[in-house]
């Protein structure tokens, strides 16, 4: 199922939820729950290197590019400032960022964003981002329909969501983020005819598709 349905029914989802909550339909609480649901009907699919995946990072080119014009700045400034040691140090790691940096591409910008998710939610002291952070990451690594596609994906995204509500203090997040997430999954079960491929529900204790 493309990426245009998941939303759709992930909204849809948060819809339900709001009206479970009788929010009216039209009010900024249905809104915030429908818009919810529609990313996190999303999430599952952070661990394919596509489209989704190129619309929440940079371009690896912009990033390249800043890494190296720091690493450029930070071997200039040592070279002028700073006592023998420092300078050397400076140079060295100005060095090491332009090095490093040639070797960014589009599939390590996942990893990336998810590494300032934490930093961020970190910063911020909200346990919610830190997690996020930590989910975005190992999704950056696991193949296609795996472990984000599984009752474990679903327990740590569950956890997301409880901090996510506990921070925002928001009626009905959880269980709009836990039902758009799940409603992924069932939709790319194998047993629906669209589907060529299953999901790993039971990783890591069966590999089998369902």
């Amino acid at each position: 199922m493309n990426g245009t349905a998941h939303t759709a029914i992930g909204a849809a989802a948060g819809f339900v939820v709001a009206n479970t909550y009788q929010f009216e339909p039209t009010s900024m609480e249905t809104i915030i729950l429908v818009g919810l649901g529609g990313v996190a009907g999303l999430i599952p699919d952070l661990d394919i290197d596509g489209t989704l995946r190129g619309r929440i990072t940079l371009s690896h080119k912009v990033t390249r590019t800043v890494a190296q014009v720091i690493g450029v700045l930070m071997i200039l400034y040592s070279l002028y400032e700073g006592t023998y040691m420092e300078r050397l140090r400076g140079i060295g790691i100005g060095a090491l960022m332009l090095i490093v940096s040639s070797f960014i591409k589009q599939k390590h910008m996942l990893t990336i964003s998810g590494i300032g998710v934490l930093i961020g939610g970190v910063s911020l002291q909200e346990l919610w981002m830190i997690l996020f952070g930590a989910y975005i990451i190992i999704a950056s690594f696991v193949s296609h329909r795996s472990y984000t596609h599984s009752i474990v994906g679903i327990i740590f995204f569950g956890f997301i969501a409880f901090h996510l509500e506990s921070s925002l203090q928001y009626e009905g997040v959880f269980y709009t983020c836990l039902a758009a997430y799940i409603s992924h999954l069932v939709a790319d079960l194998r047993i629906l005819p669209f589907n060529k491929r299953g999901i790993k529900l039971f990783l890591p204790i069966s590999s089998k598709e369902l």
